[in-house]
């Protein structure tokens, strides 16, 4: 599903409601407080600041655009010919730029952002909070997660900010959103957890942390905080039917991104877990047969030769339970176990087979190399 003109980086707008205040007038119990400072964030802001940086790209050159043509260049020629001067040459091309932000994880200069920020870019940029510009390197990027790994050389150790978890996140929370909308730098928002492990249907690994702190173009990459001053998100999207913040915009939890940061931080590779199955939802009908709730479930379509899933005996029309231990409600929850794991990796897959449930064990192999979903 394409969502109506989501404009990667961007960002969304924060507004305070009375609701949580008249709620409180009808409770028995003390309510307990919001989690904003009583001098507000200021504090908090003044020290996870010095962290969060500016990216500036330089990327490939594309066709200029509108800029008229010359419909009859033998006309153009002839015209020279009898009024003297030489033909006029048309630059067919201009040098993209463009910006977003990002943060320090490391102090000798390791920085997250987003690969939509550094996609395709020729030269790599990034301006501290002292407003000192450094080259940047990109260590790696993975496009399925939207995240980029960039390297700086400083003089003196950087600051950096320290991730939190994501999974410990719940709707409610307040969260600080931090980068440099329309160049902006050090631009910081605040707002709520709107939704966790939200699906948008953007790619395999869907699992955002959707939120209505104010995001905009120039945002992307940055880093979405808790109370606390930890990263629990990177800001990569938004919904904007105009363009503009409309309050709903989505950040990369944590828990993932320090996953595929280590990855890359190793090798600047990302490798993935591959079973070898292509998998379906559960139908309704299925579902009422087998006792399982409407609209949860994954069915193992097809299994391809030679592959994990096949050496594991899957077949077609098991319905997968688990993997590792984990519960698979929904497609997204089979392809995303599998892939953040290693290949390599020995897993056990809990499946219903024939009103029995059967528990395999499977050695999973490498996603780069296979066109599977999982």
């Amino acid at each position: 599903m394409k969502m109506p003109k989501t404009h990667a980086p961007k960002r969304f707008a924060f507004a305070l409601t009375a609701a949580a205040s008249a709620a409180a007038m009808f409770t028995l119990a003390p309510a307990p407080a919001l989690a904003v400072p009583a001098g507000g964030y200021a504090d908090l802001v003044e020290t996870i600041s010095p962290a969060v940086v500016f990216v500036e790209v330089t990327g490939k050159a594309q066709p200029a655009s509108g800029r008229q043509t010359i419909p009859n260049d033998k006309f153009m020629e002839e015209f020279m010919r009898r009024f003297g001067g030489k033909m006029p040459r048309f630059d067919d091309s201009r040098p993209v730029k463009g910006a977003g932000s990002g943060f320090v994880i490391s102090g000798d200069g390791l920085i997250v952002t987003n690969h939509h920020v550094i996609d395709n870019a020729q030269t790599v940029s990034v301006t501290l909070a002292d407003g000192s510009v450094h080259e940047a390197t990109v260590i790696g990027a993975d496009p399925l997660t939207d995240i980029a790994l960039l390297k700086v050389e400083a003089a003196a150790p950087l600051t950096v900010v320290e991730f939190g978890s994501s999974d410990a996140l719940r709707v409610g929370d307040e969260v600080l959103a931090m980068g440099s909308p329309f160049g902006l730098a050090g631009t910081v928002t605040s707002g709520i957890v709107s939704a966790t492990s939200r699906n948008i249907n953007a790619g395999p690994f869907d699992d955002f942390i959707q939120t209505d702190a104010a995001i905009n173009r120039g945002n992307s990459g940055g880093p979405l905080f808790n109370a606390e001053g930890e990263v629990v998100g990177v800001n990569t999207m938004i919904y904007s039917p105009g363009g503009g913040s409309v309050g709903i915009g989505f950040a990369v939890p944590s828990d993932m991104v320090q996953k595929i940061v280590a990855d890359l931080e190793d090798d600047g590779e990302i490798t993935r877990g591959w079973l070898g199955v292509q998998i379906k939802p559960l139908s309704e009908d299925a579902a009422n047969v087998l006792g399982r709730e409407a609209g949860k479930g994954v069915v193992i379509e097809s299994v391809a030769a030679d592959s994990p899933a096949a050496e594991a005996g899957l077949k077609p029309g098991d319905v997968v339970l688990r993997f590792r231990g984990a519960d698979v409600n929904e497609l997204r929850d089979l392809t995303a176990a599998v892939a953040m794991n290693a290949p390599g990796e020995a897993a056990q897959i809990e499946v219903l087979r024939r009103g029995k449930e059967v528990t395999l064990d499977v050695t999973l192999g490498d996603r780069a190399s296979q066109g599977q979903v999982s």
